[in-house]
């Protein structure tokens, strides 16, 4: 009988704890959203298979797609302050990918050949002619992989800050098979998700990673990160695919074979940016390179008008 009683109280407990959690993880999830900061009346929509694509378009000139960074905060966002800059030249695209920003988050596992795919039907259904492509972070890997597999699409490519050539061929191995399990559990998993990205997570990835200058960050950059890592129907389930090293793939082979410019761009404070530059052009000889001053991983936020000239010099 104590037995029976100690498994009742424990099931009690164990359901109230649950249950608590669930709700702790709903009122994240709506104080995270409430701003409404990236609501955007222009935006377009591309229906595609797998989830609707959010995505902007705006000036004249020869088309010109920008890819942000991939991960669970990514968004469009992330070229706002190029935009007005290049729509005078090009017909400027920005895209969230699927999983990001405000584009759905479909629950599945997301595959460096997902987004190769979504690239490719976005660019020959939305776009219809071969563009340019400005590819940031770890979506440096998705442009040169959808390059090699369709280069009919593709003009110029400039990767901004991409991943190591080892970084990108690393593929899921037992532990990150487990995390992964316990990240897609309804309440626990979710639990995790908020935090790994919370508001202060963030700011501390900007502050060490993602800025030279961690005063530079602001608040209101912050605020609209956070958002983006929590809109939509499974906002875990990218971050599950990339902490987890499903959506990596070796793009070595790919970028032997390209035939396109190719421009690699880095922040002249990222640590061992010498040596990936060295990695890339030891398989394509033919990249050309620049570094960005004041800037690390992202200089389309930190310097936008050092790589705006960048750009502009590249880009003839």
């Amino acid at each position: 009988m104590k037995t029976k009683n100690k498994l009742l109280t424990l099931l009690v407990l164990s359901a109230s704890a649950a249950a608590a959690t669930a709700v702790i993880n709903k009122c994240i999830k709506l104080s995270a959203t409430s701003k409404n900061l990236l609501s955007d009346t222009k935006a377009h929509c591309y229906k595609w298979r797998f989830g609707n694509i959010h995505y902007t378009k705006t000036g004249s000139g020869k088309p010109l797609l920008l890819i942000h960074h991939l991960s669970e905060h990514g968004s469009g966002y992330e070229w706002n302050q190029m935009i007005n800059n290049l729509k005078d030249q090009y017909t400027v695209y920005t895209v969230d990918l699927l999983g990001c920003g405000r584009s759905e988050k479909p629950d599945l596992t997301y595959t460096n050949y997902l987004y190769v795919q979504m690239i490719s039907d976005f660019i020959k259904s939305e776009i219809g002619h071969r563009t340019n492509v400005i590819a940031s972070g770890s979506s440096s890997s998705l442009a040169v992989m959808a390059c090699n597999n369709a280069p009919e699409l593709f003009d110029q490519i400039m990767l901004i800050n991409p991943d190591s050539l080892l970084m990108c061929s690393q593929i899921p191995n037992k532990h990150s098979k487990v995390y992964k399990f316990i990240l897609d559990l309804p309440i626990i998993g979710t639990l995790l998700y908020h935090i790994a990205t919370s508001k202060q997570a963030i700011k501390e990835e900007f502050s060490t990673h993602y800025f030279s200058n961690p005063y530079s960050v602001k608040n209101s950059l912050i605020d609209i990160y956070y958002e983006s890592a929590h809109l939509g129907e499974s906002p875990k389930s990218l971050y599950a695919s990339v902490t987890c090293n499903y959506a990596r793939c070796n793009i070595v082979n790919s970028l032997k074979k390209i035939d396109n410019s190719i421009y690699i761009v880095g922040g002249e404070d990222m640590e061992n940016i010498d040596d990936m530059i060295r990695e890339y052009q030891r398989y394509n000889p033919a990249i050309e390179t620049s570094l960005i001053g004041n800037s690390k991983f992202l200089p389309q936020l930190e310097n936008p008008t050092e790589l705006l000239r960048t750009i502009q010099m590249y880009f003839v």
